[in-house]
């Protein structure tokens, strides 16, 4: 280690985490939480983010008799020796050599030291969890670029599917999260309002699009991931799309024409729905929109029972002799169908649903899917939760049906043309969808818990992690985590993450803007970043480019060649 040590061990375990003692000339006001360290251990070095920061004094007698603020000689004195700077670290990674280690000799004494570690030049070292500690007394350095490569990868790499989502807090090096990884499982961008989870959404989601590591469907609330949104901030501005980003590669479905062709969006395609489409699933997620009782559900079971799709066709017509008749023959009850009638007339004021649909909209958006092409559906006015939520379902119970059977078919004939595309549906207000109450009889429910079984998998955005159901946070795979001040939110993002109580501290104090928690799957180690700016550089960077390249078809020796330059 070439640079000068900050500090030495003093005491820890594996469980609560290390803390250091800072060297006399080293300020504790460098110190921040997120910053990452390294301690040179004799085997091993251990990439460690830093968790807390403290004063101590050798004697309590200094705190009883303080020097004056103008006695700089004593100050001076006492600096290092008297009162000192401690830091807590939580170590997350080793590097452990494979073939060994060589000691360095210290001195006269011939003593193995434990500030320096020579590593033979034909030593690879192994990323490993950790296991163990370092002994007392063992330095601690900055981590370098090289350590950061090491754990993170580079973006470059022609083998991987690696996607820079920002950077360290004090550092100008690319922190990486692995794409392919990424999609395998649900995921989740969580944090109070205004503090950049739609910039973030549309960052990862361009990341997927630029990496070809899966195909998106986008449920777009607020019109802000297909064509350009405003950015906040003191001046009035605007970022890009999506579908100006790809234009040849994103196709955006409209709920409301009107309002999308306002807002200049070109080449948008009218998306309609049929009342023949909703099925009860659909009308139990919206109950309580609609304010509909458990009662009214039951009913709306026995009106399907009888009517089959259009059972609300049906029970819209029905007059209220009608509807006693029908209650004599099935035993319904007929004033929970005549206030489910009541109620189901709110559809009418959606634009996007018609009685029946002679075009099948889902399919043809499911055509865009297999032909590899990412589809984002605004909703314009459509906005409201109760349109959000109805459409949302609908259109997603119906292609995950599709894909079920497209998987079925793959485990049947095991031909790699027949494997379906890794699909990822982005969806926000995610605790309405997710609701211990109902996460078992939706579809999102169903889909957070498959995993990647049928290869469809969730990202959720969300500024309530709280509302969504332990069982469901359990199996979010990587966790994107901006601002929380909630202790019930901030709760739930560690849900089933083992050492989330070191973590704690650092995600209260994020600032409100551009910075984040990534934990996870689809990265080694927690990790604070300051997100990647969404500007005009990094249009140039990620925009159109020529899909008939895949990253996976990419020359293997490349790879070699870069790594053996990055002395890896």
């Amino acid at each position: 280690m070439s640079e000068q040590p900050l500090g030495f061990v003093i005491e820890g375990s594996l469980s609560e985490g290390l803390q250091i003692r800072l060297h006399p000339d080293v300020s504790v006001e460098d110190m921040r939480v997120g910053k990452f360290l390294v301690v040179q251990g004799m085997r091993s070095r251990f990439f460690c983010l830093l968790t807390d920061v403290s004063l101590g004094t050798a004697n309590a007698r200094i705190l009883a008799n303080p020097p004056s603020i103008d006695d700089t000689l004593m100050l001076d004195i006492l600096a290092g020796s008297g009162t000192y700077g401690t830091i807590e670290l939580c170590p997350m990674l080793m590097f452990t050599p494979t073939g060994g280690h060589k000691p360095a000799v210290n001195g006269n004494n011939g003593k193995s030291s434990l500030a320096s570690f020579e590593p033979q030049t034909n030593i690879d070292l192994e990323l490993l969890p950790v296991k163990t500690i370092p002994a007392h007394f063992s330095q601690v350095y900055e981590a370098s670029e090289s350590d950061f490569r090491m754990v993170f990868g580079w973006e470059d790499d022609p083998t991987r599917r690696n996607f820079a989502i920002g950077k360290p807090l004090d550092m100008d090096v690319p922190i990486c999260i692995d794409l392919d990884r990424f999609v395998e499982r649900s995921n989740g961008v969580f944090g109070k309002s205004g503090t950049g989870k739609s910039f973030l959404t549309r960052l990862l989601i361009s990341g997927i699009i630029r990496k070809q590591a899966a195909v998106n469907l986008m449920f777009d609330m607020h019109s802000e991931y297909g064509w350009e949104a405003m950015q906040e901030g003191k001046q009035i501005s605007t970022v890009k799309g999506l579908r100006q980003l790809f234009p040849g590669q994103v196709e955006i479905y409209t709920l409301d024409s009107q309002s999308t062709r306002r807002r200049g969006v070109r080449d948008a395609q009218e998306l309609y729905l049929s009342y023949d489409q909703i099925e009860i699933e659909d009308i139990r997620l919206i109950a309580g929109e609609l304010g509909l009782s458990e009662a009214s559900i039951d009913n709306a079971n026995i009106l399907y029972a009888e009517f089959g799709q259009s059972w609300i066709t049906q029970l819209v017509h029905m007059s209220n002799e009608d509807i006693k008749n029908f209650c004599l023959e099935k035993q319904g009850h007929p004033g929970s169908i005549m206030s489910l009638q009541r109620k189901l007339m709110r559809l009418d004021t959606l634009k996007y649903l018609r009685s029946v649909c002679p075009h099948n909209y889902i399919d043809q958006i499911l055509q865009s899917l297999d032909a590899g092409k990412h589809v984002v559906v605004e909703f314009g006015s459509q906005g409201n939760m109760l349109s959000y939520m109805l459409a949302t379902n609908m259109i997603t119970r119906r292609i995950h049906a599709k894909y079920v059977e497209k998987a079925e078919l793959f485990l049947q004939t095991k031909r790699p043309q027949d494997r379906p595309r890794q699909l990822v549906i982005t969806i926000e207000e995610a605790h309405r969808f997710l609701d211990s109450k109902i996460v078992h009889q939706t579809i999102f429910g169903t889909i957070a818990r498959e995993m990647r079984k049928y290869f469809v998998t969730l990202l959720i955005v969300d500024q309530r992690p709280s509302g969504i159901d332990n069982e469901v946070m359990s199996q979010v795979g990587t966790r994107i985590t901006c601002l929380l001040n909630d202790e019930k939110d901030i709760d739930a993002i560690f849900t089933g993450v083992s050492g989330g109580g070191n973590l704690r501290s650092v995600l209260a104090k994020l600032d409100s803007k551009q910075q984040a928690l990534i934990l996870g799957h689809a990265v080694p180690m927690p990790v604070v970043i300051r997100t990647r700016p969404y500007d005009q550089q990094f249009y140039a960077e990620i925009g159109e480019t020529d899909w008939s390249i895949m990253p996976d078809e990419m020359v293997i020796e490349v790879a070699k060649s870069a790594k053996a330059d990055l002395g890896f």
